[in-house]
C-alpha cells in the first residue's frame, strides 16, 4: 500500500502545534502527525502527516492558510520495510564504554562494555546522531574523571538512552522525562528491554515540571539533548534544579549556536566545563558555580 506525506513549515511553536492538531481531523485521517522545530537555526517548525490514502489538497490548503503556513508539499513514498532498512543501515555505535546496538546485532556486543539495547523501530536516539553520541561521550568523560552521579535526570529523554547509560554505571535511580507521551512509552519499553526497570523511571513532563522531578531535585547531573531554543528557555530552571557543583550535559546544538548557549547559561551561573563537536553538532558539559 502506498504511503503519502504532507509537509509544511511555519514560524511559531504554538501555531505549529495547532496545525498538527487540526490535521488529526482530516478525512482521510493521517496515520501519524509530527511537529518538530527545524534543526537549521531558522526558527521554523515543520508540520507533517503520513497518510495511507492521498490527502485532500483543498483541506490542506485551507489549514495552511488559516495559520500562516507555507502550502503543503504532498509526496507519495514507495513501499519500503523501514524497520528492515534501518536495521541494515544502523550499525552498532561505540561511545567510550557504551555500546549501543539493536537486537539484530546482539552477537556483536563486546565483553568489556556497557551495552545499551535500542531497537531499530525506535531509531530516534540510537547513538548514531552526533548529539546522542556526544552526550554519551560526555558522560563517559565525566565518569573517567571520577564523577559519580547520585541524582541524575534526562530531560527530553527520547529513547532514554542517556538515562540508561547513567543507570548502567552508577547505583542510584535515574529519572527520565519527555514532553511527548509516545516518547515516554518508548523510553519505558527500552528500559524494560535493558533490564533496568526500577533503576530508570520515565515520566511525561515539560522541562522540570513534574512532582517526581521536584522531589528528587537538586540534581548533580542533568542531560538535556533537545534543541537550542528550548535549551535557552530552560536555563533559569536548570540553575534552580542543579546542585552546587552539579553538571549539565546539553546537546541538540548546531556548532554555530554553541557560543550563544554557553553565554546564556553563564548568566545563570552555569559555566563551560568541556565541549565537543561531532559533524554539525556540539555537545556542552557545563558546571554550576558554587
Amino acid at each position: 500500500m502506498p504511503t503519502f506525506t504532507a509537509l509544511t513549515t511555519m514560524p511559531g511553536r504554538d501555531a505549529a502545534y495547532r496545525l498538527g492538531d487540526a490535521m488529526e481531523a482530516l478525512d482521510p485521517a493521517p496515520t501519524g502527525v509530527g511537529v518538530f522545530e527545524m534543526e537549521d537555526g531558522s526558527g521554523l517548525w515543520e508540520v507533517g502527516g503520513y497518510f495511507e490514502q492521498a490527502p485532500d489538497d483543498t483541506a490542506l490548503a485551507l489549514l495552511a492558510a488559516a495559520v500562516g503556513a507555507r502550502p503543503f508539499t504532498v509526496s507519495e513514498l514507495p513501499e519500503t520495510d523501514w524497520v528492515a532498512h534501518v536495521r541494515r543501515e544502523l550499525a552498532p555505535v561505540e561511545a567510550g564504554r557504551f555500546f549501543v546496538y539493536g537486537s539484530h546485532d546482539a552477537d556483536k556486543v563486546p565483553d568489556a562494555c556497557e551495552p545499551l539495547l535500542i531497537e531499530a523501530a525506535m531509531a530516534f536516539g540510537t547513538g548514531h546522531h552526533g548529539t546522542t553520541l556526544g552526550c554519551l561521550r560526555a558522560l563517559d568523560h565525566l565518569a573517567n574523571d571520577g564523577f559519580v552521579g547520585r541524582r541524575v535526570v534526562d530531560i527530553g529523554c527520547g529513547t532514554a538512552v542517556l538515562a540508561m547509560g547513567a543507570a548502567r554505571i552508577w547505583d542510584d535511580p535515574v529519572l527520565a522525562s519527555d514532553i511527548d507521551e509516545v516518547a515516554v512509552e518508548v523510553a519505558a519499553a527500552n528500559v524494560a528491554a535493558n533490564g533496568l526497570e526500577g533503576r530508570v523511571s520515565c515520566v511525561e513532563a515539560a522541562g522540570f515540571d513534574h512532582p517526581a522531578l521536584a522531589a528528587a531535585a537538586p540534581f548533580d547531573l542533568v542531560f538535556a539533548n533537545i534543541l537550542k531554543g528550548p535549551l535557552v528557555a530552560l536555563a533559569p530552571d536548570m540553575a534552580d534544579a542543579l546542585d552546587a557543583d552539579g553538571f549539565a550535559i546539553l546537546s541538540g546544538i548546531l556548532n554555530e549556536q554553541a557560543d550563544e548557549v554557553i553565554e546564556v547559561y553563564a548568566r545563570s551561573g552555569i559555566n563551560l566545563h568541556h565541549r565537543e563537536s561531532i559533524g554539525d553538532w556540539t555537545t556542552l558539559t557545563l558546571r554550576k558555580n558554587t
